[in-house]
């Protein structure tokens, strides 16, 4: 069920590519930030039009962008998110999210080498030591932790500016203009998501559980302080 959050100002469209995979923090602070927003579960809803929203966040989901004759509804998915990007409207994509950006400006999406899962470094490029947005999600690091889910990954599209990367994922984030910021790695996790993500992943979940606890609290400040900058009105 589709939920609206009504304000003035700034309204937002949350596309969710599965039922289990939601905007968790992000929403979480729309909603006590008062800012409108519509979520659409496109698994089972249609997309809607989006000439009222001014920004549009694009989650995960298991599948690929490649899977478009599957999952018919990431071709609309794609072409509003070029609409989106090529007027300079705010766009916010989340691990297949960001895929879906990169592909629909025309850069390549491919498996990589093997899955990467659970907390490692990802570590700022030269744009994204300089970006302002980056800055506040890293706490002022050059290389710093984040939450991985996925084994894809993507080309840098042209006329965007690469931010980060990591070892086993060279580009984990990327700017196109100035207001849409496509991000490989999980910045809207809750710790619930987390472990209910994992379950049934082969991987230690002794391990995540340490990690997580010494990570999150730090991590979750600063994607807060990340959506306070990029949601705010006057970039």
């Amino acid at each position: 069920m589709a939920v609206i959050l009504q304000c003035e100002g700034m309204s937002v469209l949350i596309l969710k590519n599965i039922a289990t995979e939601g905007p968790g923090t992000i929403e979480s602070f729309l909603r006590e930030n008062g800012i409108s927003s519509y979520v659409v579960d496109l698994s089972s809803e249609p997309l809607p039009s989006a000439e009222e929203f001014d920004t549009l966040l694009m989650l995960g989901g298991p599948m690929s962008v490649n899977d478009e004759a599957q999952y018919p509804y990431l071709t609309g998915e794609m072409s509003l998110a070029e609409k989106f990007m090529r007027s300079g409207r705010k766009v916010l994509g989340i691990c297949l999210g960001a895929q879906l950006m990169a592909k629909a400006l025309g850069a390549r999406v491919y498996a990589g080498r093997e899955k990467e899962i659970g907390w490692y470094n990802i570590d700022l490029a030269d744009s994204g030591t300089d970006d302002k947005l980056m800055h506040v999600l890293s706490g002022g690091k050059t290389s710093f932790r984040v939450f991985h889910w996925h084994g894809e990954t993507f080309d840098i599209p042209e006329g965007a500016e690469r931010l980060a990367g990591s070892a086993l994922f060279p580009n984990q984030a990327f700017r196109f203009g100035r207001n849409a910021y496509a991000f490989q790695f999980h910045m809207e996790v809750t710790r619930e998501m987390i472990y209910d993500w994992l379950r049934n992943e082969p991987v230690d979940m002794e391990t995540v559980r340490r990690d997580t606890e010494a990570c999150y609290s730090d991590y979750a400040d600063r994607a807060e302080q990340f959506c306070n900058a990029f949601f705010s009105d006057n970039r």
